[in-house]
């Protein structure tokens, strides 16, 4: 009896890290959390980008937008000039223009 439990010591002492490690991804995946490498390195989902990567995208994309309704909006200000100043005074600014 005593031999038998000698051998199941080592077996054991390999086993648990790694059923442990197996058990803890596991959880975590099942919770939408990332996973580890052996290492700790999180991993994650395939098709994912990382969040820092999805920010700094989002945010080049925000500016570009800004930009857009700034000339809108400068476009839309001349337009409400025109249609709202005297027709002389349009007209002798394009002479000027000329």
């Amino acid at each position: 009896m005593s031999s038998q439990l000698g051998l199941l010591i080592p077996i054991a002492a390999i086993t648990v890290g790694p059923i442990a490690w197996v058990a803890n991804n596991w959880i975590r995946a099942r919770h939408g959390y990332p996973i580890e490498t052996k290492k700790g390195q999180l991993v994650g989902r395939d098709g994912d980008l990382h969040d820092s990567r999805k920010i700094e995208l989002l945010s080049n994309e925000n500016g570009a937008l800004k930009d857009k309704i700034g000339r809108l909006e400068e476009r839309i200000a001349v337009l409400e000039r025109i249609a709202t100043d005297p027709a002389e005074r349009t007209a002798r600014e394009i002479e000027q223009l000329r």
